[in-house]
């Protein structure tokens, strides 16, 4: 696209935001919960209901939330996305450049497709993987003696992990013939010696994500996984499945079962809806529950399109929490799901937003002159009663809340105590924690005070089926684009993570000893940095006495 990106605090609406957060509505009136506020202050998109009237605004400041949106070009920068155009840039420097087109994955149910070619390559790969399933589901694959597979060991990490991961855990009710996905990610040894005890090999899938073919802590556990397949006397070829980038060192017929392909325009954290997260999806939950959750993720991004604030969840929450984060100050977001079954999908959304949004500099390559993106956190709730929510409750900082429920339960199982049952009585703690931010309480005893406006969202589902899945991954994939959009910064780099790795690599260069003097690294005032390595691989080697 050609610039004609803006920072937001020189769009006309941030002055009016400003002045409107010197007074926000207070949620300690009696009007937060009343009929008419909950009708006005909620929205429907597919089956997924937002409901905010728990969050420090009224109607003036919806309005000029609204306009903020259309000064930014949320939208419009949204569709260009999903057109592939060039999306992930900074101009003027060197950065990768790339169109950004996870959406393109869920794209073929929209006809005709926004971008023919990335969704035909996604369509691809969909269909390899259709032919793969079915050969196992039929018995054309198995195993040396003939036998099926039930398990699937996925290695990858950060992307490659953290999406999948959160995905296949919520959906564990919808596997299929008792099949059993473990995950290695860490390149701590013990993570692969704890997945690799007690696991059948001989009827055991490895699925390897790496999009480089070069992921050192991929290839190192990878490497592991497939010297214990080799002392059971079995043929890693004949287990092992690549999901990597076309051409890539692992893009190996001769090395892997089957080889899927990720392509560089799809990022690591919004991969989840390609193959990255479909081959292990599709061989624990089938083919068709896969499509099903590719539809509620297309079903969202056609719901994303909408102009309209009220009628737009993702673009919707991405202005309440820029809101919160850029006008009211507030530093983090605990996002807290009334879910056992969402147990890592808050992980992965720690990576999506803060990977995408962790930024300080502008899209033009200048320093931000606001807040960027907020400390994500949280874990299910009602575990979280019992630990943190007294510091959201009475702390000194304010941390907004949003809460993630379902009014019926993935298993159908349940017992009535006391007059409800287990799941009445998780959304009744849901609810209660939303109106007890709200509203507080007062008391002549100063322990038992609850200020109370502390704001908080509920997005609300009837039940977490893989349709559902994808939608509520979808929010937020598009939540975080939209404030990456109105904040001016590229939501779809990751320079952050790049030094850590470049200085990993030197440190074990010293301690292989395959390098004893490298090229000076100056780092500004820091000095020579090549020292510094040297004392960190001492530390590294040395063992106590």
């Amino acid at each position: 696209m050609t610039s004609t990106f803006q920072n937001m605090d020189r769009l006309p609406a941030f002055t009016e935001l400003s002045r409107l957060a010197e007074n926000p509505y207070r949620l300690k009136k009696d009007s937060t919960f009343s009929r008419k506020r909950l009708a006005s202050f909620s929205c429907r998109n597919s089956s997924l209901e937002l409901i905010y009237t728990c969050q420090q605004i009224d109607d003036t400041t919806l309005d000029s939330l609204q306009q903020l949106a259309d000064q930014a070009g949320a939208v419009s920068q949204f569709m260009a996305m999903k057109r592939g155009e060039t999306m992930n840039r900074i101009e003027g420097f060197a950065s990768e450049n790339r169109m950004v087109q996870h959406t393109a994955t869920r794209d073929l149910f929209t006809d005709p497709p926004f971008n023919q070619k990335t969704t035909g390559q996604a369509t691809t790969e969909l269909e390899k993987l259709k032919h793969f399933l079915a050969d196992l589901d039929s018995g054309k694959i198995v195993n040396s003696r003939g036998e099926s597979f039930h398990t699937m060991i996925n290695i990858g990490i950060g992307g490659s992990d953290l999406g999948p991961r959160a995905i296949y855990l919520a959906l564990q009710p919808f596997r299929k013939n008792g099949r059993t996905v473990k995950f290695i990610s860490n390149v701590d040894p013990d993570d692969a010696a704890s997945v690799l005890s007690g696991i059948d090999l001989t009827r055991t899938l490895v699925c390897v994500v790496s999009k480089s073919g070069t992921t050192l802590e991929t290839l190192t556990n990878e490497s592991l996984t497939s010297k214990a397949f080799a002392a059971e006397g079995l043929k890693p070829e004949e287990h092992f499945i690549a999901v990597t980038g076309m051409g890539s060192p692992m893009d190996n017929p001769e090395k892997y079962l089957r080889s899927f392909y990720m392509f560089d325009y799809i990022g690591g954290r919004y991969s989840a809806t390609s193959m990255v997260g479909g081959v292990m999806l599709g061989f624990a939950l089938g083919y068709d529950h896969f499509l099903a959750f590719l539809k509620g993720a297309n079903n969202i991004d056609r719901c994303a399109e909408e102009t309209s604030i009220r009628r737009n969840i993702p673009l919707l929450l991405a202005l309440l929490g820029i809101w919160n984060r850029n006008f009211l100050k507030h530093q983090t977001l605990a996002i807290l799901p009334y879910s056992q079954a969402l147990v890592r999908f808050v992980a992965h959304l720690q990576q999506c937003d803060m990977e995408s949004n962790g930024k300080s500099i502008n899209r033009q390559g200048k320093p931000l002159p606001y807040d960027s993106g907020p400390v994500i956190w949280g874990e299910p709730g009602t575990n979280g009663q019992h630990a943190f929510y007294q510091l959201i409750h009475q702390g000194t900082t304010v941390i907004p809340v949003e809460f993630i429920g379902f009014r019926e339960n993935q298993y159908g199982r349940d017992i009535n105590i006391r007059g409800t049952t287990s799941q009445e009585k998780l959304v009744a703690n849901l609810l209660a924690q939303m109106m007890a931010l709200a509203v507080g309480k007062d008391d002549t005893n100063p322990n038992r005070i609850f200020s109370g406006n502390r704001p908080s969202s509920l997005l609300l589902a009837d039940r977490l089926d893989p349709e559902t899945m994808g939608e509520l991954l979808a929010v937020y994939e598009n939540k975080i684009a939209f404030q990456g959009f109105i904040w001016n910064i590229n939501s779809f780099d990751q320079e952050g993570v790049q030094l850590g790795k470049y200085l990993a690599d030197r440190i074990l260069d010293r301690i292989s000893g395959r390098t004893t003097s490298d090229p000076v690294m100056k780092t500004g005032k820091d000095g020579d940095v090549d020292g510094n390595v040297l004392s960190a691989a001492r530390i590294a080697v040395r063992k106590q006495q």
